[in-house]
């Protein structure tokens, strides 16, 4: 079939979700044989179905309630420097070499 705007330009056929489109591939006028326009009316009343549905959320973060830790005041602790400020167990290596340059 020819194009009825363009002079002598055949028309292209493309098979379009089960309706055949014959377009021009020129001016892109679209042409339908009878019965497509009927069936793309009927597709747009039928329900869609989304092609992705978005999951759900997920549940807002609700922290777990934990009791603070109780400030014990053991003066047999804070005597041998494992009190606030002090390591546990001080240092007992060797220092590095890089660590020993600076002092």
């Amino acid at each position: 079939m020819k194009c009825p705007r363009c002079a002598g330009v055949d028309l292209k056929l493309a098979d379009r979700q089960g309706v055949e489109i014959d377009y021009c591939p020129e001016c892109r006028g679209i042409w339908l044989d009878r019965g497509e326009l009927d069936k793309i009316i009927e597709r747009s009343y039928a329900p869609q179905q989304p092609a992705y549905t978005q999951p759900e959320p997920p549940p807002a973060y609700q922290p777990h309630y934990q009791q603070p830790y109780p400030q014990h005041h053991d003066k047999h602790h804070d005597k041998h420097g494992y009190g606030h400020g002090s390591h546990h167990g001080g240092h007992h290596g060797r220092k590095s070499w890089l660590a020993e340059l600076f002092d």
